[in-house]
């Protein structure tokens, strides 16, 4: 009883730095990274604790993306701040690369070499989120459709697993994902006639 308490406090704790982290995202605000950073160390510990490997892997590559992506966001490739944009097609074909190699890879860990009882759920999760995480940190639009797949994956799996809080954040970020989606639109489409009036 005493775990499941601690569980359900980091639960609370992480979940509040997540909210703060995708609100923040949502605004293309680049503290987002800070606040998604703390929230990332406690999932890993719940993670452990619940026997989801996949998923304290994706949380480290994570804490790697969002160093990253916080150096980038600020920095960009010219010294300046990286403005929202697409994926062109070399973009596009390298976030699915990723999915299909992770989810290869992990599925055949997860199922030959830990004791988790949903080996290729918790991939196929893990494959999405990855590639999400990924054009996240280069601030490409389309982070948001891969992000809200694992979301809308991941819900289920979370509730199978009693971490029904987590479950909630992931419904609420599902949310503010399709949000996000449509704020950075409207923020793309402003900027493409702002160059395109100074052409």
């Amino acid at each position: 009883m005493e775990l499941f308490s601690e569980i359900v406090l980091l639960q609370w704790l992480g979940t509040g730095f997540g909210v703060v982290q995708v609100l923040l995202a949502r605004q293309n605000n680049v503290h987002n990274y800070l606040f998604g950073i703390v929230a990332i160390l406690i999932s890993i510990w719940v993670l452990y604790q619940s026997r989801l490997y996949a998923d304290i892997l994706l949380n480290l590559y994570y804490l790697i993306m969002s160093i990253y992506g916080w150096f980038y966001w600020k920095l960009g490739k010219k010294a300046m701040e990286t403005p929202i944009s697409s994926s062109n097609r070399k973009e596009h074909s390298i976030a699915i690369g990723i999915a299909m190699g992770c989810f290869a890879i992990m599925a055949y860990w997860l199922s030959q070499h830990t004791d988790s009882d949903v080996p290729f759920w918790d991939a196929i999760v893990v494959a999405f989120a990855w590639s999400g995480m990924w054009l996240m940190a280069k601030r490409k639009i389309e982070n948001w459709i891969y992000l809200n797949i694992s979301n809308i994956i991941s819900i289920p799996l979370l509730i199978y697993k009693e971490l029904y809080i987590y479950a909630g954040l992931t419904a609420f970020l599902f949310a503010v994902a399709i949000s996000g989606y449509l704020k950075w639109k409207r923020i793309l489409e402003k900027d493409e006639c702002n160059r395109f009036a100074r052409a």
